[in-house]
């Protein structure tokens, strides 16, 4: 029996064909289409991991992954544009309290973000100056807010930890603080706006700055017990098991495939792998969720054991899609199918540092 059924199973026809139909025209726009952006709003869905009592959906972790798969089933830039921008939203959890209402008490608010070290954060007196520059914001285009990492210096020289390594904080920008610098070009994930950004010597006062830790969160609810790693894992894992149940849907209805009996076989045969994955990768994740809402903690084997299906459901995702791309004619080549944007956006996806150190 199946613990979580096709990811068409949370998201509404209307909605899928809604997006679906806009995906070329987002893609010649190098960003989501505005009619996209307004459905997104409306639903909230930049908003998946915000307390309901701040007029977010404040989804369980288990919850949003499946509406996050359903997304990148629906369209790969659609959904990761969504669990990029709603993962920075995340971050909610840790910021100054004083800082919440300037970032959220906004109608179109949509945070985007870079997880890479790539900034110096000055101390100065009551807060720091910052200088860096970040690469892959997804949704740059549309975004209110930027979060970044910065390396911590103090009269020229690096602060460490206890153990060596260099003191790292987290910032929030506001988009009139940042510089946008549109150079996403890269074959799939068009419509993300990946695009890189800036500052330089921009000050800003202490409470623009957060920490990423269980022990250091500011509102008390589950989700911002789970651990940040586990928790980026996750949400990209099922971005890939999206797009590639999108390819294997549209793979069966290929008829030079149908026609072929051993062919269509070995695609059964893949498919069937993959969901054997996919069901495992989200009773591990329910497991780590009840656990935490439990006792706000998770064993560290549970943890490794979400880390490891994520690679698996990863890995097998683009491994289907490799095993059955060949058999798949000149549409699959075609730039102007949907079976080719798939194939691009799952394999630019496949791209990202997590997956690589997964």
């Amino acid at each position: 029996m199946k613990l979580i059924e096709h990811p068409s199973s949370f998201i509404t026809t209307e909605l899928t064909a809604s997006f679906r139909n806009l995906a070329s025209e987002a893609e010649l726009l190098k960003q989501l289409h505005p009619e996209q952006l307004a459905i997104i709003y409306e639903q909230k869905w930049f908003q998946i991991f915000i307390p309901k009592q701040m007029n977010g959906l404040g989804l369980t972790l288990p919850e949003a992954l499946q509406l996050e798969e359903a997304l990148a089933w629906t369209d790969g830039s659609i959904g990761w544009t969504i669990t990029l921008c709603a993962g920075a939203g995340w971050f909610v959890g840790f910021l100054d309290p004083e800082i919440i209402p300037v970032v959220f008490n906004q109608p179109l608010v949509c945070i985007a973000g870079s997880g890479k070290t790539s900034g110096i954060a000055t101390t100065i007196a009551d807060g720091f100056e910052i200088t860096g520059h970040w690469d892959y914001a997804t949704g740059s285009n549309n975004a209110t807010s930027f979060t970044a990492n910065c390396i911590i210096e103090q009269n020229g020289v690096i602060v460490k930890n206890k153990d060596g390594s260099p003191v790292i904080k987290s910032f929030l920008f506001l988009r009139e603080e940042v510089i946008i610098h549109k150079n996403w070009t890269m074959m799939g994930m068009i419509a993300t706006g990946s695009n890189s950004f800036e500052v330089n010597g921009l000050k800003l006062k202490n409470n623009r700055s957060f920490s990423i830790d269980q022990r250091a969160a500011v509102l008390h609810h589950p989700i911002y017990q789970y651990p940040f790693l586990q928790f980026a894992e996750t949400t990209l894992a099922v971005n890939s098991s999206g797009m590639a149940t999108r390819f294997l849907d549209l793979c069966k209805s290929i008829s030079q495939l149908k026609s072929n009996e051993s062919i269509y076989a070995r695609l059964e045969s893949a498919t069937n792998q993959f969901e054997e994955i996919r069901q495992q990768f989200y009773r591990v994740v329910i497991n780590s969720r009840e656990e935490c809402s439990g006792n706000d903690h998770i064993s560290s084997k549970l943890l490794h054991d979400v880390s490891r299906a994520s690679k698996n459901l990863a890995t097998i995702s683009r491994k289907v899609v490799d095993e059955i791309y060949p058999f798949c004619g000149m549409l699959a080549a075609n730039p102007e199918t949907e079976i080719n944007r798939v194939w691009r956006n799952l394999h630019t996806a496949s791209q990202h540092s997590i997956f690589n150190s997964l």
